[in-house]
């Protein structure tokens, strides 16, 4: 497993570890399997509005084909699971969200939530840069 450097999350103190664990296990598979998922349609990608950081919009992404499978429920029922190469990750669409202040989700649970982080945060983490 990868050494994460703290991170601060904004989460009640009885979500953080869940939410951490799930970070941290979304950090050490996308630099295993150099894959990760988000959620697409016919309409475009999936977004959401921040539960954490008001006026701000959120892009989920997963390590795990099958966790983002589970999302394509609910508003998201017409999507499916669309892998993103790692290098593709970081250097298009990371960027690209940072340049547009958008948050990332990563690796969130069956009821949509978990960490919501700034891109530059994730790309230190699966750069191993400070």
């Amino acid at each position: 497993m990868k050494e994460i450097k703290p991170i601060s999350l904004h989460l009640p103190a009885d979500e953080e570890e869940d939410y951490r664990s799930q970070y941290e296990r979304f950090v050490d598979e996308a630099i295993e399997t150099e894959i990760v998922w988000n959620l697409q349609s016919e309409d475009g990608f999936a977004l959401c509005e921040s539960d954490q950081f008001e006026g701000k919009q959120v892009m989920p992404f997963w390590s795990r084909e099958q966790d983002a499978k589970v999302a394509c429920s609910k508003d998201w029922i017409g999507y499916n699971p669309n892998p993103i190469r790692f290098d593709d990750f970081v250097d298009a669409w990371l960027h690209g969200m940072d340049e547009d202040e958008m948050y990332v989700g990563v690796n969130w649970n069956e009821e949509l939530a978990g960490v919501e982080i700034e891109p530059v945060i994730l790309i230190e983490d699966l750069l191993g840069e400070e």
